[in-house]
Parts: structure tokens; sequence; C-alpha cells
């Protein structure tokens, strides 16, 4: 494997396939695993290698056919965005994969692991213009445009309508009589984006949707129905415009860095290498989840004035509730946890005193009051320290949140979290006492207000009814941003989230 990303143009035939930016706005990504090696057939779609970015490892499929030529870099090897990874004999003239510079080949694309494919989708859109340009007026029989990788779907004869001439395209643009334009229907609105008009949403049990992998995959991390959203790309095609839009009210949240100072669960961490004999040192490059980590854990610490407070807390009843709701075959394969009881003690407290849930604008000088609650939930993998987010947490019942909690941390454990799971965060848990320790003082994810440490449950003499019993006893952190939540506030959020889980019933007393 050689490093010839700078050798300038590919040879004829052979075709580039460039680093994409995989998490909005990344300038590097480091190449992970290799799926292929010279002389592999590779086919449109396929995956070809792993990389990591600072928020995700991402599995990045090839837009096209061919041979691999060459893989311009090792594994382990920090690439930048847009510098030609992989060349793939195609048969065809040289070219990049979408063209030009890596700039104009590769926007700023969807998070996901068919990021890659969006670029061949722009290829092929393009290419779909040059063609209409050129006067081409049939589509083969039978067929449609689609999008790459999603076949081709099944649909009547028909012609491809031609580009209007300048002048047929000025008799068309003539204002309409004064009476026509009163009962004309008023025009669908632009995007905000490109200026498009924007199509008719397609109706349930219709057609497809047209959109690009990266574009579905956003509309099913934000929980949009596609078939629900108006079109505003070319030829009815769903842009990323569209699907943030059809997820208002609540904005579309930016990327945020991974945080906080613990795990969630003892998931599997990376054994270290050993150690070379006689070596009294190991240097680890900083790069990946753990230099986004250092980042956002200096930037926070320096930025939010942060106020830790403490409360240890008889969780005795909660604990018998648990055993007791493991043995109700209405939750059979539900995991009933302590985690799963703090989490919903603690929105709970955040329902009682909903100021708590907010952000500093700093760039406005606003606060900004959230009314949703997106749940995070630090988490220890072997790529390091994520924090992964149930979206709209407050919403759900005890069951539901409980399978949301078995599925974040099942998808940490592989490895999968995706980057759209790790943004939009609004608070934050950390287990702490999975790893035996009592309590911290964490520190906030930026962007948020509150970060809750849970420590270890443990039996300990307690003053119970005017006697001492043992008693399961544990001991609660909350960590809040002192610009915004006061002393007064954050000892209210962290009082009830103690109350409920010392009684458990004021989760029906308190709802």
């Amino acid at each position: 494997m050689t490093n010839s990303a700078q050798t300038g143009q590919a040879a004829a035939g052979v075709r580039e396939f460039k680093m994409p930016d995989v998490g909005e706005g990344l300038t590097e990504a480091e190449i992970l695993k290799w799926y292929v090696q010279p002389g592999d057939t590779v086919t449109d779609g396929q995956v070809v290698c792993e990389v990591e970015t600072a928020k995700a490892a991402v599995e990045l499929p090839i837009p096209f056919n061919g041979l691999v030529h060459e893989l311009r870099f090792d594994e382990g090897t920090t690439v930048d965005v847009g510098t030609p990874i992989i060349t793939v004999d195609t048969g065809g003239p040289a070219t990049g994969t979408g063209g030009g510079d890596a700039s104009a080949a590769q926007p700023a694309m969807e998070t996901g692991p068919a990021a890659a494919a969006e670029a061949a989708g722009e290829a092929q859109a393009a290419g779909e213009a040059a063609q209409a340009a050129a006067g081409e007026e049939a589509e083969p029989e039978g067929r449609q445009p689609v999008l790459v990788g999603y076949g081709v779907g099944a649909s009547s004869t028909k012609r491809r309508p031609r580009k209007p001439a300048a002048g047929a395209a000025a008799e068309t643009a003539a204002p309409a009589p004064a009476a026509e334009r009163a009962a004309a229907p008023a025009p669908a609105p632009a995007s905000a984006s490109n200026g498009r008009v924007a199509a008719a949403p397609v109706a349930p049990g219709g057609p497809r949707p047209l959109a690009k992998p990266p574009v579905r995959k956003l509309a099913k991390d934000l929980g949009v129905d596609l078939s629900t959203v108006t079109p505003t790309g070319p030829d009815g095609i769903v842009t990323r415009d569209d699907v943030h839009a059809a997820a208002a009210p609540a904005p579309a949240p930016a990327p945020s860095p991974v945080a906080a100072a613990a795990a969630a669960e003892p998931l599997a961490e990376a054994a270290p290498e050993p150690a070379a004999p006689g070596a009294r040192e190991t240097r680890v490059p900083v790069k990946g989840v753990r230099k986004a980590t250092a980042q956002a854990m200096v930037g926070s610490a320096f930025t939010a004035p942060h106020v830790t407070e403490f409360v240890t807390v008889d969780v005795t009843r909660t604990m018998k509730l648990i055993g007791q709701l493991k043995q109700d075959p209405d939750l059979a394969g539900v995991r009933v946890n302590p985690l799963l009881f703090v989490a919903k003690a603690f929105l709970l407290a955040i329902r009682r005193n909903p100021d708590v849930n907010a952000s500093w604008d700093e760039e406005h000088q606003e606060i900004v009051r959230k009314h949703y609650v997106n749940l995070g939930i630090a988490a220890a993998t072997p790529r390091g320290l994520i924090v992964p987010n149930i979206k709209d947490a407050q919403d759900k019942t005890l069951p539901e949140l409980a399978s949301a909690l078995g599925e974040l941390v099942g998808t940490a454990r592989e490895g999968k979290t995706s980057p759209a799971a790790m943004s939009g965060g609004t608070v934050t848990i950390t287990n702490v006492g999975v790893f035996g320790v009592d309590t911290g003082t964490p520190i906030l994810n930026p962007g948020e207000s509150a970060i809750l440490a849970f420590g270890r449950i443990r039996e300990q003499p307690w003053v119970h009814k005017g006697k001492v019993k043992p008693r399961h006893v544990t001991t609660l952190a909350l960590s809040f941003d002192h610009r915004l939540v006061d002393g007064e506030l954050g000892s209210k959020v962290l009082a009830d989230t103690a109350a409920v889980l010392e009684r458990p019933k004021r989760l029906m007393t308190w709802s």
C-alpha cells in the first residue's frame, strides 16, 4: 500500500474515491479497516472501508463498479477530507468521485454509513441533466430515474419533457390577467436553501419518495415520515432541508462533541497494547473520539461555570420495586435496572422544574428553554467515551424508556452509534456506580445545562423509622451551568430526583 494521494490525475480508466465529510464539517478521518484489496472486484454501493471521525465510526460505500487498483493509505492513517483514498479501474475515462476538487465533489454530507453514496447520487443527477440538455427525450420502457442503491422503480412509458426554448419560457412567464391571478391558488413556498418551488408531498400508499440514502437516514433519526415531506429538490427529490423543515418546530440540532466523565454501562474496553520489553513510556496519539472528548471538556470547563451538589438517598424501596417488576410477565424481555429508575426520576424532576432544561446562547445573549428532553447517557466504548441520547425522552413510558436505554447501550457496544444519535442532547446521566464509585463531579456536555452522576448502590447502616438498619443507599451528584441554573433551581431538581428514588410511588402521584 502506498501513500500516493498527491500523485495528481489518475491513470486512464482509473477513478479516485475521495475521503468524504461524513460528519458535517469534519476535516479528517482515520482509516480503521479496509474490506477490499487491490485486484478485488467492487460494485456500486459496496462498503470498502471503515473510518473513524471525531464523532463516530462509519462504513464507506464505493459509488461505482470496477477493479480495485490501489489503496492509497494504510489502516490507522488519518486522512484529510477530500483526499483520494482508493482508486478503482472502471474501464472508463479517469475522473474523481464527483469531478472537480474535493469541495465541489463532496459537499457537507449527511452522517451515516451511506454518506459516500451521496456523491454518486450527485454525479447521477448531473449526468441526467446533461442528457436532458442534449435533447434526449425517451426513457426506457418500464423505468424511471432513481437514486443510487435503490434499484429501479416500475412506471408507465413516458417521454421526458424538453426544456422550454427561450421564447417559450418567456411566453410561459408572461403575467396572467388580473382575474386569473386572483383565482389562481397561491404558489408553493420555495426552499429556503435553493429557491426551488416545492412539490406536493407524496400521499401515503403512493410511490416511494425519492431521497438519497443519507437523507433517508436523517429522516429516520429525526422520526420524519418521508411520505409526508414536501420535496423541493430536482425531479421531486427530498433534500436535507426538507427533512429538517418537516421536523419543526424543534430545530435540527447541530452535532455536538462527545462529553461527560464516566460510563453508563460496563461496556468492553479496548485492551491497551502491551508495552515493549524494557520500555519506560508508551505514547498514544490523541485522535478520534478521545481528541473530541478532550477538546469538548476543556471548552466546557472553561466556558460554563460549574456548580456540583450532592445528596445521599435511601433507595431500598426502589430496589424492591425493581425486583418485583423483573418478575412481571408484562415486562418480559424489558431490562429493568436502577439506571432506568434514575432516568425516570430525573425526567420527572425536570418536568416539575422545567427551567433547568435549557442552554446558553452566548452570541445572542439568550437562555434557550427546551420543551423536550433529549436524555444523554454517557457510555464507555472501545473507541472512547460517547454520549448518545434518547430523543423526546419526556414522553416515554417506563417500558418505552427501558427499551430505548437497551437499544442505546446495545448500539454503543457494537460501535454503531451514529453522529445523529449523539446530537441535540439537553441533559445527561453518567453512571459511575457500575465501576464501584460512590460519586463524582461530572463536567457538562457542551451546550447542555445539567449532568447527573449516579453512584454505586450499597448496603450500609441507615436510620430508618428511628432505628439503625441496613438499607440500600446511593449518592447522586448534579453539576449545572450556573449562568442559567441558580442554586435554588439546581437543588430542587436534585432533591426531587432523590425523593422519587426514595419513594418510587411518587412516579404516579407526581406525574
